[in-house]
């Protein structure tokens, strides 16, 4: 097995905000967005986007919720939000 086969784990900070929003979103959902997160963690596979101006960060489409994240360090993301898609934009 080469050594580039798999990406560096990081290290995952969460936000107050965004730990409420994911306790607010029933325990299915909230669980399958935590493996899309784990997915994106480890393999860097998802729909990332780039957010552009005014909002800064990335985005990780999850169904129908966004996660919402900066990269800190190398080896660190702090995700900042989670919201459904009504409201992910407003």
């Amino acid at each position: 097995m080469s050594e580039d086969a798999a990406p560096e784990r990081i290290a995952v900070n969460w936000s107050p905000e965004a730990r409420a929003d994911l306790r607010a979103i029933d325990r299915e959902t909230a669980i399958q967005i935590l493996h899309c997160i784990d997915r994106y963690l480890s393999n860097r596979t998802g729909d990332v986007k780039k957010l552009k101006p005014p909002k800064t960060g990335f985005r990780l489409r999850c169904s129908d919720y966004r996660v919402f994240f900066d990269h800190g360090k190398e080896t660190t993301i702090e995700i900042t939000g989670v919201r459904h898609r009504r409201e992910a934009y407003r």
